[in-house]
């Protein structure tokens, strides 16, 4: 019986909590509808402000590049039973960059500040008299910062080299540009993991700084990349085309030596062989020697050729940016409602808590306090 009853008496009680809290939100709605005037000039303010925002809100311009990468295969297979001819004459046949810019490298390699740096240098295509770099410190109003600092910044010249005594400040202002692209504008990913097709994303306020700097970007990091995954087999094809160009020269002399020998002396003695035999005989056994080193260099040379071209990625650009680009501006009619929704539900917050301060009588003993 008693457990039946304390069950009632706590049904009882959360009852009477929902009823209050009913009636707790009911009050709450009745003093908000008082105070109509007040969200009503809220929302008339906030959308006030969200429609001007919008409207001197400049528009932001996408540049984008998608492009196919194809790492080219490592030497192998049928190559490999050559590895041991290349190897008696030094030559290394062997993949030039196994493993290189795998997985999710070659992404990390177009935010590295080497690349974006490299690509701020490069001249602007519709103003050569400037560098991108100087496009994005004017897009970032960092230029008319300086200028209203009175900042000896403003005499920095990226081009002059002579500026040796700036050179700190330029890798600072560099470095700076470098992290606040990597934030703001820049943007890389894979369209699909299991796909090898890459989309380059540049946004700016600035239509040809997005274009440009997009294009200088993908340029030099798909030019190091392909210099770099080909780097050991072209040192192995220079230093192959060296011995071969140096086995062939010495050969070419052997064969003049013995015709010289031979031309010296027309109507020898034929008693007297040995006065030419010898050196002839030394000749020839050079020159035989020489033709085979020249025949395992030249098909080593070949190899090596055709690994390079096994090797050599291939990259294909599926998309490009073209002018217009795309745009996208901030539309008045959302940034009006959304900011005077914000200031209406901000402006009732605050009278809530104002009733509910009075309510419990915090707000009527500060005021008694402060009388």
């Amino acid at each position: 019986m008693e457990m039946q009853s304390n069950k009632q008496a706590g049904m009882g009680q959360e009852e009477i909590s929902l009823k209050e809290l009913i009636l707790k939100l009911q009050s709450w709605s009745h003093y908000l509808l008082s105070k109509w005037l007040f969200l009503l000039i809220a929302g008339i303010l906030g959308g006030t402000i969200g429609f001007l925002y919008a409207h001197f809100k400049k528009p932001v311009y996408t540049a984008i590049t998608t492009f196919v990468l194809e790492s080219g295969d490592q030497a192998g297979g049928a190559l490999s039973q050559y590895a041991g001819m290349a190897a008696m004459v030094g030559i290394d046949l062997g993949g030039g960059s196994e493993g290189l810019f795998q997985g999710e490298n070659i992404l990390e390699l177009y935010k590295s500040r080497k690349m974006i740096e490299a690509a701020l240098l490069k001249s602007s295509i519709s103003d050569s008299t400037k560098l991108l770099l100087d496009c994005y410190l004017k897009l970032s109003d960092t230029q008319d910062k300086w200028k209203s600092e009175q900042s000896e910044l403003v005499n920095v010249n990226f081009r002059d080299d002579s500026q040796k005594e700036l050179k700190r400040v330029k890798d600072s202002i560099i470095q700076g540009a470098v992290l606040d692209i990597n934030k703001e504008y820049l943007q890389v990913e894979k369209l699909d993991k299991k796909l090898s097709i890459i989309k380059v994303n540049v946004k700016s306020e600035n239509e040809v700084f997005s274009k440009e700097f997009n294009e200088a970007l993908v340029k030099e990091v798909n030019d190091f990349y392909v210099e770099t995954k080909t780097k050991k087999s072209l040192d192995n094809i220079k230093v192959l085309e060296q011995k071969t160009d140096s086995v062939r020269a010495v050969m070419n002399a052997n064969i003049s030596t013995a015709a010289s020998i031979i031309d010296a002396t027309p109507n020898l003695n034929p008693t007297r062989q040995s006065q030419r035999l010898g050196p002839t005989q030394k000749s020839q056994f050079s020159i035989e020697a020489n033709k085979a080193i020249l025949g395992h260099l030249v098909q080593n040379l070949e190899l090596s050729k055709m690994a390079l071209m096994k090797e050599t990625p291939l990259i294909q650009v599926v998309d490009e940016p073209r002018y217009p680009l795309e745009k996208a501006s901030s539309s008045r009619v959302v940034f009006s409602v959304l900011v005077g929704f914000l200031f209406v539900l901000l402006t009732s917050f605050y009278f809530i808590v104002q009733y509910i301060l009075r309510d419990i009588g915090v707000l009527e003993n500060e005021e008694k306090v402060l009388s």
